[in-house]
């Protein structure tokens, strides 16, 4: 019987504002690039995929500064790509377009989904341990207490007090001590298969999928969910 779920952030339960694609747009625009955020939301998505492959393999905060700036080159070539835009990351355009990038994130700030809320309060009511347990580094309960969401979480854990990120099991298992459960008696929602079903797996916990944008059809082996309205159904 399950008797605690643990949840992931981003994408799970909170999204940006503005969103990335309509910065990304904003940016090319600088450039003579005339692009709309909706051409540049699927690359974003895969570009997204891939970023968190790699930090399931090892944790990009524990990598050099090129490595990860490698990485993010990649990143963003991807994000080209799929959305036709032209613009070589070898050009000298390419750095100064990543500085306006990076000019226009300073803007975005986290919101709930539409669904956080009523499915926190639904899942609370049945007596259940909720946590959440990400690799986001930011001062996650000042943001939880912000967002109206610190009402419903028993706890946080984070990957950098803990010193492990998802899919290590320590995360996994530093929530499983802090909810006084066994592992066959939680479940983990989250939204990468890589990190947040592997991981959970991993340490004994039953892993949920939230594929809000239908990313992983072929995913099979573990329940598979578009909105955290139907965590609810696969808690028995």
């Amino acid at each position: 019987m399950i008797k605690a779920v643990f949840f992931d952030w981003s994408n799970t339960l909170a999204r940006y504002i503005p969103r990335r694609e309509e910065l990304q747009s904003q940016a090319l625009q600088e450039f003579g690039i005339s692009i709309s955020p909706q051409k540049i939301a699927p690359g974003l998505a895969i570009a997204d995929r891939y970023l968190f492959e790699e930090s399931a393999t090892s944790s990009l905060r524990l990598r050099s500064p090129a490595e990860r700036a490698k990485i993010y080159t990649r990143y963003q070539q991807m994000v080209f790509t799929v959305a036709g835009v032209s613009l070589p990351t070898n050009s000298d355009v390419f750095p100064k377009f990543m500085k306006k990038l990076n000019e226009l994130s300073r803007r975005l700030k986290f919101v709930l989904f539409d669904d956080v809320l009523p499915s926190l309060k639904t899942l609370k009511e049945r007596d259940l341990i909720l946590a959440l347990v990400t690799n986001m580094d930011a001062d996650m309960r000042a943001m939880c207490q912000e967002l109206g969401l610190a009402v419903y979480l028993d706890f946080i854990v984070t990957s950098s007090e803990v010193g492990a990120s998802k899919p290590h099991p320590r995360i996994f298992l530093t929530a499983l001590q802090r909810a006084g459960v066994k592992a066959s008696e939680a479940a983990h929602v989250g939204d990468q298969y890589d990190i947040d079903v592997t991981g959970a797996r991993a340490a004994g916990i039953k892993p949920i999928l939230l594929d809000r944008l239908d990313l992983f059809p072929e995913v099979t082996d573990c329940p598979r969910i578009h909105s955290l309205s139907e965590v609810a159904q696969h808690l028995d």
